[in-house]
C-alpha cells in the first residue's frame, strides 16, 4: 500500500489515505470523502476533479495530455501544478503524493 495526503480546501485539515498501485487518484479521493465530483466519470469532459499537486510532487507525475491541459484551462482556480485527478494513475513512484483540494470547482453549469 502507498500513502496519499489530501490537504482540505480550507488549508487547515488533511486526510491521509491509503491506496494501491494502479488506483486512480479520483477514486481514492472519493473513497476518503474528498469533495471531488468527477462529473464526467474520467472522460475529460469536465474539470470537477481538479486538484493542485504539491510543488515538490508535481515533477514526479507523467506530463498531462493536451486534452487534460485543455480541460485545466476551464478549471476554477487552476495553477501551474494543477491536474485532473481522474488522469493520475498511482504508482509506487508516487508514494507520499500530496494534493490540495481547490476551494471551488466549475462544471458545465458554471461555478459552485
Amino acid at each position: 500500500m502507498m500513502r496519499v495526503t489530501f490537504i482540505h480546501a480550507d488549508g487547515k485539515g488533511r486526510t491521509e489515505a491509503e491506496a494501491a498501485p494502479g488506483d486512480i487518484l479520483l477514486d481514492v479521493a472519493q473513497a476518503y470523502l474528498m469533495p471531488l465530483e468527477g462529473t464526467c466519470e474520467g472522460q475529460m469532459a469536465c474539470s470537477t476533479c481538479h486538484v493542485i499537486v504539491a510543488r515538490g510532487d508535481f515533477d514526479r507525475l507523467p506530463p498531462a495530455s493536451e486534452e487534460e491541459e485543455d480541460m485545466l484551462d476551464l478549471a476554477a482556480g487552476a495553477r501551474r501544478t494543477s491536474r485532473l485527478s481522474c488522469q493520475i494513475v498511482l504508482t509506487e513512484a508516487l508514494d507520499g503524493l500530496t494534493v490540495h483540494i481547490p476551494g471551488e470547482s466549475r462544471n458545465m453549469q458554471g461555478a459552485r
